[in-house]
């Protein structure tokens, strides 16, 4: 489990490296593989030093998305799904996907959902409210 930002970056730009010299990959680093071929946005950042990586911030003040929150939260959404964890949020995924252009549309929905679901835990200092989290990803179009 990854337990602080500079060892969730690492990982990132360790399953990169794997990818550019062709290594196998276990089960979770294909599943970050999958979601970093989709940011090809992000790939310059990733050739980037450890230490280069460590030093930098991405804050909506500098107009920057983190790209390491960000496909870390596709992450989080896929094991989401993969485990069914809230109840039924696979099928909730399963019904929204024929409105949504792609699965990745509809993961930025859901992140949307999530990521505000986990704003108000961390503001109200509780665990998040997975029946309030439902609600919102079955009010998605």
């Amino acid at each position: 489990m990854i337990q602080d930002r500079d060892s969730g970056r690492t990982f990132f730009l360790e399953v990169w490296g794997k990818h550019k010299n062709k290594l196998p990959l276990e089960a979770l680093e294909q599943m970050v593989l999958d979601v970093i071929l989709q940011h090809p946005e992000y790939h310059v950042i990733l050739e980037k030093d450890e230490k280069e990586i460590s030093t930098m911030e991405f804050t909506p003040e500098m107009g920057m998305t983190n790209p390491f929150l960000h496909m870390g939260m596709h992450i989080a959404i896929l094991e989401q799904i993969g485990a069914n964890r809230p109840p039924g949020i696979t099928a909730l995924y399963q019904q929204l996907l024929p409105k949504y252009p792609s699965a990745h549309d509809l993961e930025h929905s859901m992140m949307e959902c999530l990521g505000e679901s986990l704003w108000l835990a961390q503001r109200n200092n509780t665990l998040p409210d997975e029946a309030q989290y439902l609600e919102q990803v079955k009010r998605l179009k």
